[in-house]
């Protein structure tokens, strides 16, 4: 994280990642023309969750040793 994100964060906060909502309850959406964020209580988007990929489990398919023996 860069140096002006860092103050930035310690002057403004961290976003709280939390949706707006209207009086139903249900989740408002965000309005492109407009350059605010309607669709989270504080008006700024919280930083993406970054998701680790894991290996391919094995065990699908035909079990080894059976037909797949090559001649």
């Amino acid at each position: 994280m860069g140096i002006w994100n860092r103050i930035t964060t310690f002057l403004i906060g961290e976003p709280s990642g939390e949706r707006a909502r209207d009086s139903k309850g249900r989740y408002v959406k965000d309005d492109p023309s407009t350059p605010a964020n309607e669709a989270y209580e504080d008006g700024r988007t919280p930083a993406k969750k970054s998701v680790k990929k894991t290996s391919a489990k094995r065990g699908r398919g035909r079990p080894k040793g059976s037909k797949n023996k090559t001649k």
